[in-house]
């Protein structure tokens, strides 16, 4: 049934929110002040027009807009985007008790700088569908732009549709994380059947034809054409196939930068998630010694092998796993300060094993504000003083945001 609302507000996800008969009901691709008219389902609505645009609708950037699920606010202007992506921060840290935030001004990472692309791919028939799922749907939205990426690995599908016809089975799905890295693109492939003789040779004329430095099937390398490197704090990294990387360059500076000025003048400090080292290696640049701890074993291989191969006896690594088995109170009391990056769970156990302890200043990372105003509230009720938050958004037209702050104890 299609039904005209007013919509009023934007929910965390970026969908409009009107009401009808009393209840919610939420509208993607609307702005709040709009008149639409929506296909309503319960208390969702599929938009059919805008009656009454609000003056802050744009034209969007991309021809996949509104099918593809990757963006959700590409027909917001840029000021009232980075103002919901505030306002979400605000409204996440005052459910958790916070008000009056230290906070700074936002760092936006610019379209055409995401380095890291997950794609589904789907064979119909002779055809290979490559592209995002749709919003709230298992269907795959086909792409031949997306103005978020980087033009490198965009270059790349069309030689990576023509790989997986006759590769991929009918109707059947493959997963393709692509990572532009220092040394060309890293393709991770999840989901094609196991390579034989002749798919390994199709993997080698496919990579050399786009010029690829790696392709993995799951986590086994079928070629390296190249070792795939980043350098963190002038240390070349090898990344295992998968490894994270922050989205974007930009986003990756800005943190590394707040982290490193955060923590300067600590000589001993932990960096917890340390992944690759993407702390690790500017934070030793900046005189300390520190320990990498890191759940993922591949992960602090790369990060040990980069510190020998440059003789950096100040940069050590531990495998943990901190959500099941985080740092003590004795062993974090040994240091003067610590880094932090979970990813979108947070890390309350570790958080709560901070508060506990003597630890001057903690640098969080973050890029989830809901779990980082939880783990915040824990930290500042241990008797830490929030004295700083950044907001850095890598994810453009997303909903998600990225943190950086400080915490000190006293």
């Amino acid at each position: 049934m299609i039904r005209e609302l007013e919509i009023t507000a934007l929910g965390a996800q970026g969908d409009g929110i009107g009401e009808i008969d009393g209840a919610p009901v939420y509208v993607p691709f609307t702005l709040p002040g709009e008149r639409v008219a929506a296909e309503i389902s319960g208390n969702r609505g599929a938009l059919s027009d805008v009656i009454r645009p609000s003056p802050a609708r744009v034209t969007p950037s991309c021809s996949h807009f509104g099918q593809c699920g990757g963006c959700a606010l590409q027909h917001m202007g840029a000021a009232d985007y980075q103002a919901f992506k505030i306002d979400n921060l605000v409204r996440a840290m005052a459910h958790r008790g916070f008000a009056d935030l230290p906070l700074e001004p936002l760092v936006a990472s610019p379209p055409g700088t995401r380095r890291r692309m997950a794609l589904r791919a789907l064979r119909v028939g002779r055809r290979v569908i490559l592209g995002f799922s749709a919003r709230m749907s298992h269907r795959v939205i086909d792409v031949a732009q997306c103005p978020v990426a980087r033009p490198e690995l965009l270059q790349v599908l069309p030689a990576l549709r023509a790989f997986l016809g006759p590769v991929l089975p009918l109707r059947r799905a493959a997963d393709c994380l692509l990572t532009l890295t220092e040394t060309g693109i890293d393709l991770q492939l999840r989901g094609l059947p196991e390579p034989d003789l002749a798919l390994r040779e199709r993997v080698t004329e496919f990579a050399a034809s786009a010029d690829l430095a790696r392709v993995s099937f799951d986590d086994e390398v079928v070629l390296e054409r190249r070792t795939p490197v980043m350098t963190f704090a002038g240390v070349p990294v090898a990344l295992p196939p998968g490894a994270f990387l922050q989205a974007t360059a930009e986003g990756e500076h800005a943190l590394q930068q707040a982290v490193t000025d955060h923590l300067k003048g600590a000589s001993r400090i932990l960096d917890l998630f340390a992944g690759l080292g993407t702390f690790t290696f500017p934070l030793a640049a900046a005189g300390a010694q520190v320990m990498g701890v890191e759940g993922d074993a591949a992960l602090v291989v790369a990060l040990r092998q980069a510190a020998d191969r440059r003789g950096l006896v100040k940069v050590a690594g531990m495998v943990r796993d901190l959500f099941r088995n985080p740092l003590r109170v004795e062993e974090l009391d040994s240091h003067d300060a610590v880094a932090i990056d979970p990813p979108r769970a947070g890390a309350e156990a570790q958080a709560e094993m901070l508060a506990r302890s003597r630890v001057p200043r903690v640098a969080m990372v973050s890029c989830n504000p809901a779990t980082f105003a939880r783990d915040a509230r824990i930290l500042v009720d241990g008797g830490y003083t929030l004295a700083s938050l950044r907001p850095v958004d890598q994810f453009l037209w997303s909903p998600h945001l990225e943190l950086v702050s400080l915490f000190v104890r006293g």
